[in-house]
């Protein structure tokens, strides 16, 4: 049987509900590691807790630390699993996919409801994931994330629901796998995979979102702060309210890269809109367009380029070409 190592995190797939007052919450030891012998029936399991966080307590040096963790320890297994909170699963995905050089798969996985729910999803996802991780066409795709028997890649996974087990969804392109009783069928592969470790996450990057109305006060209020880099998260195909655009600039001016993705979870944005504030305007001001990024992914592309470049030409091509 094969060795696989899994890494747990936190988050809900390693809480219990509290019966009397309905409240999920850290528990003493993780619950999974009572069925540890179900696991067992499918490979050579080595399990560790590197971190027991909730999610949203998860930050970038935490991935940093799980991608050297795996680099580590992943010569010693055919893959790795990492059970993790759902709310920011899709950036550690990502930033793991960006950083890791390996063609094992790199598997992430979670649970809407804890082991002891009624209709949990912890045991049957860690399950699956499992059971893609011993497949040996699971080699070469990047870092995956198995939830609810689809297979998707950490650049286009999302979670579309609060609540609903079926949340991660990739709304563009849909999953790349499907698991069943007894298959793991996989339908396509990512066309590029690039790594870029990284020893350190330095960078300052903020996240914002244009609604109507919105004026320059958000930006204006960033200017003592001189952020290394800003991801917006523009409106339809790239565009923004006209009186964004100065502040915008001055910003430009200041030579922090400013990168735009859409607020819309399906297109790329594109420079089609000549007036002001249009994305025409906005790119030929110095705005660099991402294609098909959301704006969390965006801001870790990002983070993890600055690391290696602030050349702003560079960091073009970075995002406008995605052949980092």
């Amino acid at each position: 049987m094969k060795n696989i190592l899994i890494l747990h995190t936190g988050g809900t797939i390693s809480m219990l509900e509290n019966k009397e007052t309905g409240e999920v919450n850290s528990a003493e030891t993780h619950p999974l590691t009572v069925v540890s012998d179900q696991l067992k029936t499918f490979a050579n399991i080595n399990e560790q807790i590197i971190f027991d966080l909730p999610s949203p307590q998860i930050t970038p040096n935490h991935m940093l630390e799980l991608a050297q963790k795996i680099t580590e320890m992943i010569s010693d297994y055919e893959a790795v699993i990492v059970t993790h909170g759902t709310d920011t699963l899709e950036e550690t995905a990502y930033f793991l996919d960006l950083v890791l050089e390996t063609e094992k798969p790199v598997i992430l996985t979670g649970a809407m409801r804890s082991s002891n729910e009624v209709g949990s999803d912890a045991l049957y996802n860690l399950i699956s994931s499992l059971r893609v991780a011993i497949e040996d066409k699971a080699k070469n795709k990047g870092v995956l994330v198995v939830m609810n028997d689809e297979i998707h890649t950490a650049e286009n996974v999302t979670k579309t629901s609060t609540s609903n087990v079926a949340t991660f969804q990739s709304p563009q392109f849909g999953p790349i796998g499907l698991i069943t009783k007894d298959s793991i069928i996989f339908h396509r592969a990512p066309q590029l995979i690039h790594s870029h470790p990284i020893n350190k996450v330095s960078k300052n990057v903020i996240l914002l979102k244009a609604y109507a109305g919105m004026d320059g006060q958000l930006f204006q209020a960033l200017y003592p702060a001189s952020p290394d880099g800003i991801v917006i998260e523009g409106l339809g195909q790239g565009n923004l309210p006209k009186n964004t655009v100065e502040p915008i600039k001055k910003l430009i001016d200041k030579n922090i890269p400013i990168v735009l993705v859409s607020r819309c979870y399906q297109g790329v944005v594109q420079p089609t809109y000549g007036y002001e504030g249009g994305g025409k305007r906005l790119k030929e001001m110095g705005v660099i367009f991402a294609k098909g990024l959301s704006g969390p992914k965006a801001r870790i592309r990002l983070l993890i380029a600055l690391e290696k470049t602030g050349n702003i030409n560079i960091l073009r091509n970075i995002f406008e070409k995605l052949d980092y």
